[in-house]
């Protein structure tokens, strides 16, 4: 596996079923957030490349996973955005689907990066996301975004107290400030993210590219 280049992401395929999923190999971090938590902004200050994943002034735009390749066998993978009211009952309900057969069935997913708006963190669509993936005993770093519209202390205060509630419910998350825009916490971010895509016990990780061809979810 090769160090983590975030400027050489480029994007690889969408998928909308879970047949269409590339094979299950290499190490893959996937983003997950509620709609408008600035989730495709997060991916995109995070790679140093705008544009990257779409940023849509109307929530609960993106609703296939979309992969990007970072570099051999290392994935970035954005999720729907979970939780558009406006959104049809049965659009959400596949979007669940999906979401939680990739979160807990994925072999290649080394962790998850939960995106929550610093104002607003935890809610009831956020935790249900989380209890999807606590089964996998995989880590979550949590980036609590849109920390610029904070003050220094209110932000810290709002980290401290999501820490320290998520520390007693799925000990395997880490939380930070984040910001896209002013850029607060970004390196931080970069170091999680690139923490969960190193090799597991020494050993390299098959680390052919993903084609569409074959993909399968588990076993």
């Amino acid at each position: 596996m090769h160090p983590v280049t975030f400027h050489c992401v480029h994007y690889l395929l969408s998928v909308g079923e879970l047949s269409q999923l590339p094979p299950d190999r290499g190490a893959e971090v996937a983003f997950a957030g509620r709609s408008n938590a600035g989730k495709s902004s997060a991916i995109n200050a995070l790679c140093g490349r705008r544009g990257i994943a779409f940023v849509s002034r109307t929530p609960g735009r993106t609703q296939l996973i979309n992969f990007f390749r970072l570099g051999a066998g290392q994935y970035l993978v954005d999720l729907p955005g979970y939780g558009y009211a406006n959104a049809p009952l049965a659009l959400r309900a596949r979007w669940e689907a999906l979401i939680g057969a990739y979160l807990q069935q994925r072999r290649a997913l080394r962790g998850l990066i939960l995106v929550m708006d610093a104002r607003h963190p935890l809610t009831p669509l956020d935790r249900r996301m989380l209890d999807w993936f606590a089964s996998t005993r995989r880590p979550v770093h949590a980036l609590l975004s849109k920390a610029d519209k904070l003050s220094r202390q209110a932000g810290e205060r709002q980290r401290v107290e999501t820490q320290e509630m998520l520390s007693r419910l799925y000990p395997t998350t880490s939380v930070q400030l984040f910001s896209s825009t002013a850029h607060i916490g970004l390196e931080q971010a970069r170091g999680a993210l690139a923490t969960m895509l190193e090799p597991r016990d020494g050993t390299e990780d098959h680390v052919q590219d993903a084609t569409p061809d074959g993909g399968r979810i588990g076993p």
